[in-house]
């Protein structure tokens, strides 16, 4: 139990590095026409039902109702919001997810170092950690992208429908 506990506390001291080296790559590439028109798009899980089956919506209750909500406050939204404050919290989402991304991607190989060495308990915890810490906050990103996604496209076509209130169609 000692032994696991180490383990944990380690990982968690790993996770936080890789917070540092995720926000650090990310500002480097950030420019990139590999970053604005790949990374940025990234949708690894589409269906609503998958989401809630990998418990995705138990890790947002998490850091909507734990000390994780006051990490990154520019990911919230008050009451009304026009589409240009819906463009700038999308942003904000697309950097925090590939940070996330580039973070989870940099611990593992710390994990198959563990594995190579046989320290499988270790392996698992760091693991585990790395999951729920770096790739789960990143595929809760993607689906708040999703759904702002969805938000701008209906409020575009709001706008496109109807022209100064009258009943002309553009």
């Amino acid at each position: 139990m000692k032994l696991a506990l180490g383990y944990l506390t380690s990982s968690i001291s790993i996770i936080f590095i890789s917070w540092i080296i995720g926000l650090i790559i990310s500002a480097f590439i950030k420019e990139t026409y590999f970053y604005k028109n790949k990374l940025s798009n990234l949708n690894f899980i589409r269906d609503e039902d998958t989401n809630r089956n990998i418990g995705l919506y138990i890790i947002k209750w998490i850091i909507k109702n734990t000390f994780f909500k006051f990490f990154n406050q520019k990911l919230k939204l008050n009451g009304r919001f026009t589409a240009s404050e819906l463009k700038i919290l999308r942003y904000e989402m697309t950097k925090s997810e590939i940070d996330h991304l580039i973070a989870f991607v940099f611990v593992l190989p710390f994990v198959l170092f563990k594995i190579f060495n046989q320290q499988y308990l270790f392996a698992t915890i760091l693991m585990i950690v790395n999951t729920l810490m770096n790739l789960y906050p990143s595929l809760l990103q993607q689906q708040n992208k999703r759904r702002i996604d969805k938000s701008r496209l209906l409020s575009l076509k709001q706008q496109n429908t109807y022209s100064d209130n009258s009943n002309t169609f553009i």
